[in-house]
Protein backbone atom coordinates (compact mmCIF):
# COMPACT_ATOMS: atom_id res chain seq x y z
CA UNK A 1 0.00 0.00 0.00
CA UNK A 2 1.73 3.58 -0.91
CA UNK A 3 2.17 6.45 1.18
CA UNK A 4 0.59 9.45 0.36
CA UNK A 5 1.45 13.42 1.39
CA UNK A 6 -1.85 14.57 2.59
CA UNK A 7 -3.94 17.94 2.47
CA UNK A 8 -6.65 17.98 4.64
CA UNK A 9 -8.84 20.65 3.31
CA UNK A 10 -12.65 22.23 4.66
CA UNK A 11 -14.13 20.91 1.49
CA UNK A 12 -14.06 18.11 -0.86
CA UNK A 13 -12.39 17.52 -3.96
CA UNK A 14 -14.19 15.04 -6.94
CA UNK A 15 -12.35 13.03 -9.45
CA UNK A 16 -12.30 15.33 -12.77
CA UNK A 17 -12.92 18.26 -11.22
CA UNK A 18 -10.09 20.96 -10.57
CA UNK A 19 -8.71 22.16 -7.20
CA UNK A 20 -7.04 25.54 -6.41
CA UNK A 21 -4.96 26.30 -3.51
CA UNK A 22 -2.63 29.41 -1.96
CA UNK A 23 0.09 27.44 -0.14
CA UNK A 24 1.75 29.55 2.25
CA UNK A 25 2.32 27.00 5.59
CA UNK A 26 6.35 26.17 5.69
CA UNK A 27 4.82 22.03 6.31
CA UNK A 28 3.25 22.03 2.76
CA UNK A 29 5.60 24.21 1.15
CA UNK A 30 7.94 21.36 2.01
CA UNK A 31 5.61 18.49 0.80
CA UNK A 32 5.27 20.64 -2.73
CA UNK A 33 9.17 20.31 -3.13
CA UNK A 34 9.37 16.92 -2.46
CA UNK A 35 6.32 15.63 -4.26
CA UNK A 36 7.34 17.74 -7.27
CA UNK A 37 10.47 15.42 -7.38
CA UNK A 38 8.41 13.00 -8.58
CA UNK A 39 6.40 12.39 -12.21
CA UNK A 40 3.12 12.81 -11.69
CA UNK A 41 3.15 15.12 -8.98
CA UNK A 42 0.28 14.17 -6.67
CA UNK A 43 -0.71 14.40 -3.38
CA UNK A 44 -4.28 13.29 -1.40
CA UNK A 45 -7.33 15.58 -0.50
CA UNK A 46 -9.54 14.61 2.53
CA UNK A 47 -12.35 16.63 4.38
CA UNK A 48 -11.44 17.95 7.71
CA UNK A 49 -14.12 16.35 10.15
CA UNK A 50 -13.21 18.86 13.23
CA UNK A 51 -10.79 21.47 13.53
CA UNK A 52 -9.17 24.14 10.81
CA UNK A 53 -7.07 24.13 7.71
CA UNK A 54 -4.60 26.40 9.30
CA UNK A 55 -2.38 24.74 12.08
CA UNK A 56 -2.12 21.32 12.66
CA UNK A 57 -4.35 18.44 14.71
CA UNK A 58 -7.37 18.79 12.71
CA UNK A 59 -9.75 15.25 12.43
CA UNK A 60 -9.87 14.09 9.14
CA UNK A 61 -12.67 11.83 7.25
CA UNK A 62 -11.01 8.41 5.74
CA UNK A 63 -11.84 8.95 2.40
CA UNK A 64 -10.57 11.51 -0.38
CA UNK A 65 -9.34 12.01 -3.92
CA UNK A 66 -5.77 12.09 -5.23
CA UNK A 67 -4.61 15.46 -6.86
CA UNK A 68 -2.50 15.56 -9.39
CA UNK A 69 -0.84 18.92 -10.09
CA UNK A 70 -0.98 20.84 -13.29
CA UNK A 71 0.32 24.38 -13.31
CA UNK A 72 2.10 25.82 -10.06
CA UNK A 73 2.56 30.27 -9.57
CA UNK A 74 5.24 31.40 -7.37
CA UNK A 75 3.90 34.46 -5.55
CA UNK A 76 4.82 36.93 -2.45
CA UNK A 77 3.78 34.84 0.35
CA UNK A 78 2.12 31.82 -1.08
CA UNK A 79 2.68 29.26 -4.14
CA UNK A 80 -0.45 29.14 -6.33
CA UNK A 81 -1.44 25.42 -7.29
CA UNK A 82 -3.74 24.26 -9.52
CA UNK A 83 -4.45 21.01 -9.40
CA UNK A 84 -6.88 18.22 -11.30
CA UNK A 85 -9.07 15.32 -8.89
CA UNK A 86 -7.62 12.06 -10.74
CA UNK A 87 -8.87 8.89 -8.36
CA UNK A 88 -10.24 7.72 -4.68
CA UNK A 89 -8.46 6.68 -2.35
CA UNK A 90 -9.15 5.08 0.94
CA UNK A 91 -6.87 6.23 4.21
CA UNK A 92 -5.64 2.78 5.78
CA UNK A 93 -3.83 4.56 8.68
CA UNK A 94 -1.99 8.17 9.37
CA UNK A 95 1.37 8.64 9.74
CA UNK A 96 3.53 10.09 11.64
CA UNK A 97 3.58 14.00 9.69
CA UNK A 98 7.02 14.52 9.03
CA UNK A 99 6.31 17.77 8.80
CA UNK A 100 3.02 17.46 7.02
CA UNK A 101 0.54 15.14 6.76
CA UNK A 102 0.76 10.85 5.04
CA UNK A 103 -1.21 8.62 4.72
CA UNK A 104 -1.20 4.60 3.84
CA UNK A 105 -3.87 4.36 1.21
CA UNK A 106 -5.36 2.14 -1.54
CA UNK A 107 -7.20 2.67 -4.17
CA UNK A 108 -10.81 2.82 -4.62
CA UNK A 109 -12.12 0.93 -7.30
CA UNK A 110 -13.04 2.72 -10.53
CA UNK A 111 -17.21 2.96 -11.52
CA UNK A 112 -17.63 1.11 -14.40
CA UNK A 113 -20.14 3.07 -16.90
CA UNK A 114 -22.95 1.53 -18.60
CA UNK A 115 -24.41 3.19 -21.81
CA UNK A 116 -27.72 2.42 -19.97
CA UNK A 117 -27.31 4.36 -17.30
CA UNK A 118 -27.42 7.76 -19.83
CA UNK A 119 -31.03 8.20 -19.23
CA UNK A 120 -30.40 8.43 -15.56
CA UNK A 121 -27.65 10.64 -16.20
CA UNK A 122 -29.28 13.25 -18.30
CA UNK A 123 -31.97 13.35 -16.05
CA UNK A 124 -29.16 14.25 -13.19
CA UNK A 125 -27.87 16.99 -15.03
CA UNK A 126 -31.33 18.37 -15.79
CA UNK A 127 -32.04 18.30 -11.81
CA UNK A 128 -28.24 19.73 -11.21
CA UNK A 129 -28.36 22.83 -13.43
CA UNK A 130 -31.60 23.83 -12.07
CA UNK A 131 -30.64 23.45 -8.60
CA UNK A 132 -27.20 25.88 -9.21
CA UNK A 133 -29.90 27.86 -10.52
CA UNK A 134 -32.28 28.54 -8.21
CA UNK A 135 -29.28 28.15 -5.71
CA UNK A 136 -27.68 31.44 -7.18
CA UNK A 137 -30.88 32.94 -6.46
CA UNK A 138 -29.81 33.03 -2.76
CA UNK A 139 -26.11 32.86 -2.69
CA UNK A 140 -23.13 33.13 -5.03
CA UNK A 141 -22.29 29.02 -6.31
CA UNK A 142 -18.81 27.99 -6.94
CA UNK A 143 -20.64 26.54 -10.29
CA UNK A 144 -22.31 27.95 -13.36
CA UNK A 145 -25.81 26.70 -14.40
CA UNK A 146 -24.38 26.52 -17.93
CA UNK A 147 -21.25 24.91 -16.77
CA UNK A 148 -19.69 22.43 -19.37
CA UNK A 149 -19.43 18.86 -18.79
CA UNK A 150 -16.87 16.10 -19.91
CA UNK A 151 -17.68 14.23 -22.96
CA UNK A 152 -16.58 10.99 -21.57
CA UNK A 153 -19.77 9.85 -19.48
CA UNK A 154 -17.70 8.67 -16.53
CA UNK A 155 -16.10 11.91 -15.90
CA UNK A 156 -19.18 14.15 -16.51
CA UNK A 157 -20.80 11.90 -14.03
CA UNK A 158 -18.37 12.61 -11.06
CA UNK A 159 -18.39 16.36 -12.02
CA UNK A 160 -22.28 15.88 -11.94
CA UNK A 161 -21.97 14.74 -8.62
CA UNK A 162 -18.94 17.33 -7.26
CA UNK A 163 -20.88 20.31 -8.37
CA UNK A 164 -24.14 19.15 -6.77
CA UNK A 165 -25.33 22.02 -4.40
CA UNK A 166 -24.92 20.38 -1.10
CA UNK A 167 -22.99 20.39 2.01
CA UNK A 168 -19.59 18.62 2.44
CA UNK A 169 -21.03 15.37 4.55
CA UNK A 170 -23.59 14.53 1.54
CA UNK A 171 -20.35 15.26 -0.61
CA UNK A 172 -18.30 12.32 1.20
CA UNK A 173 -21.38 10.04 0.93
CA UNK A 174 -21.68 10.78 -2.96
CA UNK A 175 -17.82 9.97 -2.85
CA UNK A 176 -18.13 6.53 -1.66
CA UNK A 177 -20.44 5.49 -3.90
CA UNK A 178 -19.86 1.94 -5.19
CA UNK A 179 -21.40 1.92 -8.58
CA UNK A 180 -22.20 4.17 -11.67
CA UNK A 181 -25.88 3.88 -11.09
CA UNK A 182 -26.01 4.82 -7.07
CA UNK A 183 -24.22 7.73 -8.00
CA UNK A 184 -26.33 9.47 -10.01
CA UNK A 185 -29.94 8.06 -8.12
CA UNK A 186 -27.63 9.65 -4.92
CA UNK A 187 -27.23 12.96 -6.77
CA UNK A 188 -30.88 12.78 -8.25
CA UNK A 189 -31.53 12.43 -4.16
CA UNK A 190 -29.31 14.97 -2.41
CA UNK A 191 -30.10 17.33 -5.34
CA UNK A 192 -34.36 17.25 -4.57
CA UNK A 193 -33.89 17.73 -0.34
CA UNK A 194 -31.45 20.38 -1.40
CA UNK A 195 -33.89 22.25 -3.81
CA UNK A 196 -36.55 21.51 -1.13
CA UNK A 197 -34.74 22.97 1.47
CA UNK A 198 -33.77 26.49 -0.84
CA UNK A 199 -37.82 26.74 -1.21
CA UNK A 200 -38.26 26.73 2.34
CA UNK A 201 -34.96 27.91 4.59
CA UNK A 202 -36.90 28.61 7.19
CA UNK A 203 -38.86 25.65 9.66
CA UNK A 204 -42.54 25.98 10.12
CA UNK A 205 -43.43 27.77 13.44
Amino acid sequence: MPNLPMFPLGSVLFPYLPLQLRVFEERYLIMLSRILADEPAEFGVVLIERGQEVGGGEHRFGYGTVAQITQLAASDGFVGVLAQGERRVEVLDWLEEDPYPEAVVRDIPELDWDDNLFPLREEAELAVRRALALASEFTDQAWSPDIELSEDPTAAAWQLAGITPVGPLDQIALLRATTMEGLLSAVLVYTAAAVESFRSPWPDE
